[in-house]
This record gives C-alpha cells, structure tokens and sequence, in this order.
C-alpha cells in the first residue's frame, strides 16, 4: 500500500484545535420540556471553533450555571480540575448542584474534542463497552399491579434486562383504612395535588404553589403519616401481582414510597422480602444517616440513596456507617463527570456497588454513560425516555437508537461522543415559559464576587 501524502495526512488530524491555546468564549442555553423532564441544555463556546455540552439537571434553575459564567470566561477548559475547584463551592445538594455540573461535563467534552480522544479514556479506559440501562416506568391514572407488571413485561420484550417501578402511599390515598395521620392533613395533600381548575389570578397561583411546597417539603419523620395492616397487604399484593407477570428472574428496583418513617418503612421493607427485589431507593432522606443504618440492619432487601448528594465527601458517612447497599447518584447532582467515577471507587473500598440516576436528555446521558464506562462497580444505569420518541433525536452523531436492547454501545468519537445539537428538534419543544434558543447571555459576563473561602 502507498505511503500517504502529506496532505491526505493532514485530512485526518484536528487542526483547528490547539489546545494549550483554547479559551472559552461564551456559554449559552436552551430549555425544552418533555425530554421526559425540564432540561436546560448547555453549550460553552471557544475561540478555535469547539463546542461543549452540558445540561443542568431537571428542576434546576439555569441561573446556577449562569453565575459561573464570568469564572470561567477566558479560561482554557481543557484545565477541568482546577476549574472544577474553582466553582464546586457554588453547588450544593440536589439541584443546587446543577450549574456546577452542566459545567464540568462540558469542560470533558471540550476536552477530549481538543485532544481527538474519548472522554472515558481520559478517565484512565473503560471496564465495559456497553452500559446496561435500567428501565424505571410509569403507568399513568388509577391503576393495579397487574397493569404495572404488563407495562414492565413490554419493557422485557425490548430488550431490558433491569426495571424500576414506583410504589407509595400515593397508591392508598383513596383507599379507605390504609393511612393514618392528624385529621385533614391527606385531604390537604391531595387537594395541593389535584387542582384541575386553573387559578384565578397569579396570587392565586402563588398561593398553590406555596401551600404545596409547605405541604410536600415536611421531611419524612415529620408527617407522622403512618401506613396501617390494610394498607401494606394492598402495597405487598401490588408487587406480587406485578413479579406474577415479570418472573422473579429480572432485577426489579422500586421507588418514590412517599414521606413515612423509618419505622414505616421497615415494616414495608420486610413484607416485601419474598420478592427478590434488586433494591429499595429513596425511603427516607439521605442525611438521615442513622436511619438508614436501622433499615439496613432490619431488612434483606439492598437499600440505596444517592440522587441528591453532591461531591465524593458526603457520601462517605453513609458508606462508613454501612447504611446503603448500593448508592445512586446523579451525574448533575453528583459534581459531574470525574467525581461521579471517584465516588464509584469510594464505594468500590467498601463493598458497595453503583447504580446511576439519570432522566435526563441524551447529553447528560452519555456524560454518564463515560464516567460509568470508566468505573469497576458499576450496576446499571437509569433510562426514563422510553416512551419520548424524539429523545434520539436531540443530538447529531450518535447510533439510532441510542439505547438498543437495553444497552449503550460506548462511543469512541471524541469528547462525550456527540458531533451537534438537532437544533430543529430542540426548537419543537423549548419550554414555552422560557422562549429562545441559543439566546446571548453577555449580562452575566462581569458578574463578580470575592470568592476565597478564607482570609
């Protein structure tokens, strides 16, 4: 075979990227809706051309990210870690932490674009070439096991080989004798939760949404809403009807219980035991660290919490105290793309494996999917977009279906793997609260702060 030329060469090699010499230039934001949640996609710009994607999680406000903007203009993004350590203390728990985040993924794929590599091999390579999603699914209205288990059968049958499922008390609040709790206050939850007439004004509307929130942000011990004998057969024959049609075979996770007690949800927890579940998410708050040490201790079934905590650090008293079997987070709450795989190895040290959180659109899954790809313990990754059939489409570059039998195939294009953003896809379902697309952002490029945390 003849040597090349030089030019046919050079037709191979990036170079409109020098990347001791990439600055970033300008970061901007498109929110859409229905991907299945709010999602406020993310792009840093740079001056050799290269674009970034980010995406700050669902129910988080863009603003988090915005306010780093003038942090990181000018700055090479190819300098990740030090970047990162320069905004993580504007993040925090649950969605607080999405700026910090949509940042960070950005910057790797920035990163890997500059350098024509992989952002999993820049993690130090991957354990696995495909990701195994875990399907968590909805069935809408009044409805039993039975239909739950039909819904997650057709899940089977594309190719899933791990479901999740919801079950709380949101099942028993019109059942009579299946709840206990101070006088009014179920009829108070539903009626916060139920309104169909719209509001008469925007006081009104206020009004709502801030009995809502007083409502549904009583932490779990708090509500002293308590599940009776009648209402655990009903939550127990619900998940044998469903592993009735499923098997037993099929890993099946649950979540979403509702805000009861610990000691509520240990009675739950070891009715359920016979049903070989893969783990029980979420029952109370994940600072509650003695609480979930005393539901570990008093049921089989794996318990796992994760989806709100930000940075390594805050999951290591649960992982100490061996509260958790399996921890969850989410690579826009977690700190991003490195620290999600730094808290992988930190549970690796303690025999716990990692399952990952994620509704989100394809760019923070393919964030995720990098980061896994590149950590020992990992279980399954989460996929709610099953039934959105534009998800695919939101990006440019990637196989369709992006998850095929239940799998991600590892991409080896540079950077998270997407070439461009469908634009034309996007643009049908902005967030019609929040008009625009790629809309200038230059009134946050001077915002400043003293940001040193010492004197």
């Amino acid at each position: 075979m003849p040597f090349e030329t030089y030019e046919d060469t050079l037709a191979h090699v990036n170079t409109h990227s020098r990347p001791s010499d990439l600055k970033i230039t300008d970061i901007r934001f498109t929110d859409i809706v229905g991907a299945p949640m709010h999602c406020s996609l993310m792009k840093i710009y740079t001056n050799q051309g290269l674009v970034g994607y980010g995406e700050v999680r669902d129910g988080a406000s863009k603003t988090y990210a915005l306010m780093l903007k003038s942090r990181l203009l000018g700055e090479n993004p190819c300098n990740i870690d030090k970047l990162f350590r320069r905004i993580k203390q504007f993040g925090g728990h649950a969605r607080q932490g999405g700026g910090v985040c949509a940042v960070e993924i950005a910057l790797w794929d920035l990163a890997g674009k500059a350098y024509g590599v992989p952002v999993y091999q820049m993690l130090g390579g991957k354990f696995r070439d495909s990701i195994r999603m875990y399907c968590d699914t909805d069935v809408h209205g009044k409805h039993d096991g039975k239909a739950m288990g039909q819904a997650l059968k057709a899940r089977m049958e594309r190719g899933f080989t791990f479901l999740k499922m919801d079950l709380g008390i949101g099942l028993l609040l019109d059942e009579p004798g299946t709840l206990s709790a101070p006088l009014g206050f179920l009829e108070e939850m539903k009626s916060v939760s139920r309104h169909t007439s719209p509001p008469v004004d925007e006081w009104e509307r206020r009004a709502r949404r801030n009995r809502a929130y007083d409502i549904f942000n009583i932490a779990h011990p708090f509500t002293h809403i308590h599940v009776t004998e009648k209402g655990l057969d009903i939550l127990e024959q619900y998940v044998a009807d469903v592993r009735s049609i499923i098997g037993y075979e099929v890993p099946l996770a649950i979540d979403h219980f509702g805000h009861i007690g610990v000691d509520d949800c240990i009675k739950l927890a070891r009715r359920l035991e016979p049903y070989n579940l893969a783990w029980l998410e979420d029952m109370i708050p994940w600072q509650m660290t003695d609480q979930y040490v005393k539901l570990s201790r008093a049921s089989t079934i794996p318990i796992c919490t994760g989806e709100d905590i930000f940075l390594k650090e805050n999951f290591r008293p649960l992982l100490e105290s061996g509260g958790v079997s399996i921890i969850h987070p989410d690579i826009l709450t977690s700190g991003g793309i490195l620290e999600n795989k730094k808290i992988g190895d930190m549970a690796e040290e303690y025999g716990v494996s990692m399952a990952v959180h994620m509704a989100e659109s394809p760019i923070a899954c393919m964030a995720a999917v990098h980061s896994v790809a590149a950590t020992n313990n990992f279980v399954a990754l989460e996929y709610h977009s099953v039934d959105v059939p534009w998800w695919d489409d939101i990006v440019n570059g990637l196989p369709k279906p992006i998850v095929n039998n239940g799998f991600i195939q590892v991409p080896d294009a540079p950077g998270l793997g997407i070439e461009s953003l469908n634009d034309d896809v996007i643009r049908e379902h902005i967030h019609p609260e929040i008009p625009g697309l790629w809309e200038p952002t230059n009134a946050w490029d001077n915002e400043w702060s003293h940001d040193r945390l010492w004197s």
